[in-house]
């Protein structure tokens, strides 16, 4: 029963990261509706026959695809909507990670779960930007709790290796697979049923899943939050210099992927002429090897799980390498295998050091893992906050090559930085900080009991 349980908490966060990111994605096909009445014309279904259904995963390149007479300020409105959501959730995640540590993953998860449906359901009735923004921003106040509680709450139930490897590869590749699907199914849906449809229908999937979520974990009605130990506080955790070097691995991984979404659609139709179904098929061949590499890497971390700093090692490197080629790239099907690089490279990252992540709570602090992947959320939200306002303006004043050679060599040359994690499966629960520094005294049920076994 316990096991049939976590099964289900597991298929629980993994919709819940699936409609995050495909809420996140599906108005690539519908925004163009919204620029029309900022630019004072009629909104309709006419409004985006330049690509409606084939964003491919492209979150940031709707300013490409309007025409030329967009002004200024209107790019700077586009960038801050899709910057808005990593925003408030670069805002509000240390707060999120303290409060699931305290209350724990259950209640957070279900609020986060309650927030995107209330996002989701602005979305399907907004009708001007103030609307849309309001929209975009309570969806990072939703992830902010949702994605977080939700990774942290597989780490808590698959305590083990490599079941923990598995479980959180498998909430990647829905991560990925939302980003993918989300533009064709919101095209699709918007051409034939209108711009509210794929919001509803993802509304409704949105309180199924809470629903479920409440039959299996209901507020109250278990005493298991009472038994938890006092979680390290988030910023202890984040001088720890182990999860600071992972922390840095993420930001840096997920950089070219954040800058090149914005960027890569008018370089493509600048350097080789790519027409709209190119541009918006670009990422979505990635999705395939992104699968992959969460499942070599959790092949491999079951069989060698002392290399898992060198699997992130690796996929930094690749990522270097890729992110180096793409400006070389000549046509469109020479692009694809960068961009396939990349999206491999950050799987291998992100599904070796998430489960470090864990580990390292586990072995030098507390086994509360709120606060810890709430660092790994700010990773990530870092680097797509700033992704669509920045990253513009660089190749506007640098180019797009300089942009891409420079992300590669910070890849390149952060890469060995994760040999300082080398030693880090060496490490024993007695190394705990929390067993170590007893003159602390004990904070909690778990460290009580602790404590009276050491004085016995």
């Amino acid at each position: 029963e316990a096991r049939r349980q976590r099964r289900l908490l597991l298929l629980v966060v993994c919709v819940a990261l699936l409609l995050d990111n495909m809420l996140y994605m599906v108005i690539v096909p519908i925004i163009p509706d919204y620029i029309a009445v900022m630019r004072g014309g009629a909104a309709g279904p006419s409004a985006p026959a330049g690509g409606n259904g084939s964003g491919g995963g492209n979150r940031s390149l709707l300013p490409a695809r309007y025409p030329p007479a967009t002004g200024g300020n209107e790019d700077v409105q586009i960038g801050v909507l899709f910057a808005s959501k990593a925003m408030l959730q670069l805002l509000v995640n240390p707060l999120s990670g303290t409060l699931i540590d305290r209350v724990g993953y259950e209640v957070p998860l279900l609020a986060g779960l309650g927030i995107l449906f209330l996002s989701t359901t602005t979305f399907a009735f907004a009708e001007n930007y103030a609307t849309l923004f309001a929209a975009r921003s309570l969806q990072g106040l939703g992830s902010a709790f949702a994605d977080t509680a939700g990774i942290a709450l597989i780490a808590d139930r698959y305590a083990e290796e490599p079941a923990r490897s598995r479980a959180l590869g498998t909430a990647l590749a829905c991560i990925s697979f939302g980003s993918l699907a989300a533009p064709p199914f919101g095209g699709v849906l918007y051409e034939f049923a209108g711009k509210r449809v794929p919001f509803l229908v993802l509304a409704c999937v949105c309180l199924l899943d809470g629903l479920l979520l409440l039959a299996l974990a209901p507020p109250g009605g278990t005493g298991a939050r009472a038994n938890m130990p006092v979680g390290t506080p988030i910023h202890r955790l984040m001088i720890d210099p182990y999860i600071a070097v992972v922390a840095g691995a993420l930001a840096t991984c997920n950089i070219p992927l954040a800058f090149l979404e914005p960027t890569i659609a008018n370089w493509m139709k600048e350097s080789m002429g790519a027409s709209e179904w190119e541009v918006g098929l670009t990422w979505l061949p990635a999705f395939f090897p992104h699968v992959l590499g969460v499942y070599v890497t959790v092949r491999l971390a079951a069989a060698y799980p002392h290399l898992q700093w060198f699997y992130g090692a690796l996929g930094m490197a690749i990522i270097g390498a890729s992110s180096c080629l793409v400006p070389a790239c000549r046509n469109f099907g020479q692009v694809i295998i960068p961009l396939c690089g990349i999206c491999f490279g950050i799987a291998l990252v992100d599904t070796a050091l998430l489960p470090t992540l864990a580990f390292l709570v586990d072995v030098r602090h507390v086994s509360v893992y709120g606060s810890v992947y709430a660092i790994a959320d700010i990773s990530y939200s870092v680097a797509y906050a700033l992704g669509p306002i920045v990253a513009g303006q660089i190749v506007h004043t640098m180019g797009f090559a300089q942009l891409n050679l420079g992300m590669g060599l910070a890849n390149v040359l952060y890469a060995p930085v994760l040999l300082f994690l080398k030693n880090v499966c060496q490490m024993k629960p007695s190394h705990s900080e929390r067993n170590i520094l007893l003159e602390e005294g004990p904070k909690g049920l778990y460290d009580t009991i602790k404590m009276e076994e050491r004085k016995g």
